[in-house]
């Protein structure tokens, strides 16, 4: 594989080149750069990597600024340190990124799902297009942005499924579960806590330690022994969803609004 990384700190640069050739040795890092305009020129000359590694804050700005000039055929794991309205911003998209400082588990996280989805590439199936506009202005505005879709590893290929279509998130076993309208269920690698974290509050809500549902999939509710609530879901639930009672008020107020 063949690595270009830009990052405008030169101690930062060395030091994740070093661990990239820990982790991968037979890889090649083919050029470090440091700014927006040199990033443009150096890939209008070349050919484009199989993978950048690329910083948000550049010398020059922002390097999204780079994908207004040029088309770039590489894929891209960005290094930030920004803070929680970006890390929202790159879930909504799908984007790897890694948050500074960069730790060694987690790089290599980022290069092993960045191989799997090469490798599904390679065998001539489309890879899911990542739209930088919306993070481009949610980092603009400073805007905190909710994650609009999944990228999910099918049996034969990486397909999109969007969080409109999500009727609820089961975890069983610690392995979540995304079930749509339809009722048909996919694994998504996120725990409830982040995906409670990276959901639009306005459509879905956290209803137990299990469980995080979508407005337009509640039924019915029936009033529960203790204060707690049992919701009927659309499709319905393999066994009964219930509120606690501590969030039946916040929930009612959810569906009230």
């Amino acid at each position: 594989m063949r690595v270009v990384i830009v990052e405008d700190e030169h101690h930062s640069s060395k030091m994740l080149a070093g661990m990239i050739q820990k982790i991968r040795p037979n890889w090649k890092i083919v050029k470090s750069l440091t700014s927006v305009k040199e990033t443009i020129n150096w890939l209008n000359s070349h050919q484009h990597p199989d993978l950048i590694m690329m910083d948000i804050q550049l010398t020059d700005g922002i390097s999204f600024s780079v994908f207004d000039e040029i088309k770039i055929e590489s894929a891209i794991i960005f290094t930030t340190a920004y803070d929680e309205y970006a890390i929202q911003a790159f879930n909504v998209n799908s984007i790897d990124y890694l948050l500074k400082p960069i730790k060694e588990e987690n790089l290599l996280k980022a290069i092993a799902k960045f191989e799997k989805i090469s490798d599904f590439i390679a065998e001539g199936n489309k890879a899911v297009e990542h739209d930088y506009n919306d993070l481009l202005k949610a980092l603009k505005n400073g805007k905190k942005e909710y994650r609009k879709r999944f990228l999910i590893n099918g049996t034969t290929s990486f397909f999109k499924l969007d969080t409109k279509d999500i009727a609820y998130f089961n975890t069983v076993n610690r392995v979540t579960f995304a079930v749509t309208f339809s009722g048909e269920e996919h694994i998504v690698d996120l725990t409830i806590e982040k995906l409670e974290e990276q959901l639009d509050p306005e459509v879905f809500f956290r209803a137990n330690r299990s469980q995080v549902l979508h407005i337009d999939t509640v039924d019915k509710i029936e009033a529960y022994f203790g204060g707690k609530l049992i919701i009927h879901l659309i499709p319905p639930f393999k066994s009964s969803m219930t509120v606690s009672r501590l969030k039946a008020s916040e929930f009612k107020k959810w569906i009230d609004k």
